[in-house]
C-alpha cells in the first residue's frame, strides 16, 4: 500500500514564462503592430523532478496596457523517490489553475496581481501496483513586479501562494543587459504543508529571442528536503505574442 509522505514540488510553473513577458509587450506592439490580446507560454523545469507547463495569457483589452488579464495554465511533472521498504516508485502529477488579476504599466516596469481556482491530482507507480489519489483543489493568489531600476537592469519579484496544499512559492532575480538578455543571478524558495521545502540557487538569461519568440534560460543548483546535497537544475521559459 502506497503512503503519501513527502510530496515533491507540483507547483504550476506558470511566472517561468508568460509573466516575463508583461515588461516587454510595448516593444512587441511596436515590433508586430495592432493590438496584442494573447500570450502563448510554455516552462520546461528540470532537477530532481521533472515538470512541463503551457497555457496562454489572456488580455479584456491589449496586454500592453493597464487592464484585467486572465492567466490559464495546465502541466504535468514526474519525480522519482524512495517508497515502502525502500523500493523505488515513480509520482506523477498533474496541475491546472485559471486565474484572474489586473495588470499596471509604469515608467518603471509593471505590476500584477491575480487570483482563480487551481487543482491538482497524483499517481504513484513502482513495479508492483498503481495508485490515484482523489483530485485536490483550492484557490491560488499570484502577484509579481517586474521592474528596471536603470536602462540596462532588470529586477523582479514573484510569490504564489496555494490552498490546495498550503504552498508558498517566491523568486527574486536580477539582470544586467548584455549580449541581447539580461544576465544574472536568481534564487527561488519552495514550502508547504507537508513539511516538504526547496531552494534553487542559479543564474539567468532572460529575454532574448528567435522570431517570434522570446526566451529564459536558468541553471544552478538545487536543494530539497530528503536530499544530503544539491543537484544541478536547469529550465527554459519561452512566450510568443498571438
Amino acid at each position: 500500500m502506497f503512503r503519501r509522505g513527502v510530496l515533491p514540488n507540483i507547483r504550476s510553473r506558470t511566472s517561468g514564462s508568460v509573466l516575463a513577458a508583461s515588461l516587454f509587450l510595448a516593444q512587441a506592439h511596436a515590433a508586430y503592430g495592432g493590438e496584442i490580446d494573447a500570450l502563448l507560454f510554455g516552462s520546461l523545469d528540470a532537477g530532481a523532478a521533472t515538470f512541463l507547463t503551457v497555457g496562454a495569457k489572456l488580455g479584456l483589452g491589449s496586454l500592453d496596457q493597464d487592464g484585467f488579464v486572465m492567466l490559464a495554465s495546465a502541466g504535468s511533472g514526474r519525480q522519482r523517490e524512495r517508497g515502502d521498504f525502500g523500493l523505488p516508485r515513480t509520482r506523477y502529477t498533474f496541475s491546472a489553475a485559471a486565474v484572474l488579476g489586473y495588470q499596471w504599466f509604469f515608467d518603471w516596469g509593471t505590476a500584477a496581481i491575480f487570483a482563480g481556482p487551481e487543482g491538482a491530482i497524483e499517481m504513484l507507480a513502482d513495479r508492483r501496483a498503481l495508485a490515484v489519489f482523489p483530485a485536490t483543489y483550492g484557490a491560488r493568489l499570484h502577484a509579481e513586479i517586474w521592474a528596471r531600476p536603470t536602462e540596462d537592469t532588470l529586477l523582479q519579484a514573484t510569490g504564489i501562494a496555494g490552498s490546495t496544499r498550503g504552498s508558498l512559492w517566491s523568486r527574486l532575480a536580477w539582470g544586467y543587459r548584455a549580449w541581447g538578455a539580461y544576465l544574472g543571478p536568481e534564487l527561488s524558495v519552495y514550502g508547504d504543508d507537508t513539511g516538504y521545502r526547496k531552494w534553487n540557487l542559479g543564474l539567468h538569461a532572460t529575454d532574448f529571442a528567435i522570431a517570434r519568440y522570446s526566451f529564459r534560460v536558468s541553471a544552478g543548483l538545487q536543494t530539497e528536503t530528503g536530499r544530503r546535497s544539491a543537484v544541478p537544475y536547469v529550465a527554459l521559459a519561452v512566450w510568443s505574442p498571438w
